[in-house]
């Protein structure tokens, strides 16, 4: 087990202890663990100002749109739950955008003037050509589930951009192809031949024989074919999808896809990630990518790619936010050690 996450599991249980959280186990994924809850009290992992019953509740806010929150919400470690109580309380007011918009204009893009909304499982209309339903030929999926939603998502420069952000806490990895697996179904075959997922430098001009991805349908490569390094592809071991970037690459792609319509003047894909977690930091070495930062290097096309961690956004608000968010600050450093 990484170290930072074996650190967390130990992190979370006193968190839990010291502020008095219901009792018991939760269940998840057939294991129970002392972080935890029981799914019936999710909620106590929200910081306070995004509970139900205030005046910008999460709880509201999925059932108004139609949002699947994460399964694993009752575990203290939930990245789904980390991401919630860190960016979505700055899209209530102005101020609170404007604050977001600096700390983007700084770590993201020099670009990035405001900040419209915050959107969590984003995905466009799905009458759109953009909804990932077409864009990506992932069919039957949601806001939350079955689909390319990125955790987070921004509008910004009063609707003329948009970023995208994969969230990460303790996780190891951004996971692998899910197309890889030799066993399958009626919808799904599965794959004949993984192996062909090791031939990158034929990989972008042969996409449609040599990824399985293709025989479900799915268009990942149709978007980041035209726009990917070609030399530095097929420098690389295997695909960059396959071993640990699975969630990186559908994101670009759906980035891409985006950019490339005109919808928007800018699109960016980010990742948001901890700074103590290196096990996640450097997952993509088993794909010939040394560090998350240069996952960018693959690509040449309109979508914009770029990293920061939820360290540097607490210290962004600890200067900036002008005393405003002490009680939020506060949440943060107990609940994620996240001190400034």
């Amino acid at each position: 087990m990484a170290k930072f996450d074996a650190y967390m599991n130990t992190y979370q249980v006193a968190w839990r202890r010291t502020h008095a959280l219901p009792e018991g186990e939760g269940w998840q994924n057939g294991k129970q663990r002392p972080w935890i809850l029981p799914k019936q009290h999710w909620q106590y992992g929200l910081w306070l100002g995004i509970r139900r019953g205030s005046a910008y509740a999460l709880p509201d806010y999925l059932q108004r749109n139609r949002i699947q929150k994460h399964q694993g919400v009752h575990n203290l470690k939930s990245s789904w739950m980390l991401c919630a109580n860190l960016y979505f309380p700055f899209g209530a007011t102005e101020d609170s955008r404007n604050l977001l918009a600096g700390f983007l204009r700084e770590y993201v893009s020099p670009e990035i003037q405001s900040v419209d909304s915050i959107e969590l499982e984003y995905a466009e209309p799905t009458d759109s050509p953009l909804h990932p339903s077409s864009l990506l030929g992932e069919q039957g999926g949601s806001r939350g589930t079955g689909q390319t939603s990125p955790d987070v998502a921004f509008h910004i420069n009063n609707g003329q951009g948009l970023v995208l952000v994969e969230n990460k806490f303790v996780e190891h990895s951004f996971y692998t192809c899910s197309a890889r697996r030799r066993n399958g179904s009626d919808a799904r075959p599965g794959n004949p031949d993984p192996s062909r997922c090791n031939e990158t430098s034929a990989l972008p001009d042969n996409f449609e024989t040599l990824c399985h991805q293709t025989v479900w349908g799915r268009r990942y490569w149709e978007h980041l074919a035209p726009v990917i390094d070609q030399e530095v592809v097929a420098s690389l071991p295997c695909c960059p999808a396959a071993k640990a970037g699975y969630q990186l690459f559908r994101q670009h792609a759906l980035a891409e896809g985006i950019a490339a319509s005109g919808k928007y003047n800018q699109v960016i894909s980010c990742v948001a990630l901890d700074a103590r977690n290196e096990t996640v930091r450097r997952c993509l070495r088993t794909t010939g990518i040394p560090k998350v930062r240069q996952w960018g290097e693959l690509f040449h096309g309109q979508a914009q790619f770029a990293v920061f961690t939820h360290q540097q956004w607490v210290a962004w608000v600890h200067t900036h936010g002008g005393g405003q968010w002490t009680d939020w600050l506060h949440y943060v450093q107990e609940r994620y050690e996240y001190n400034v």
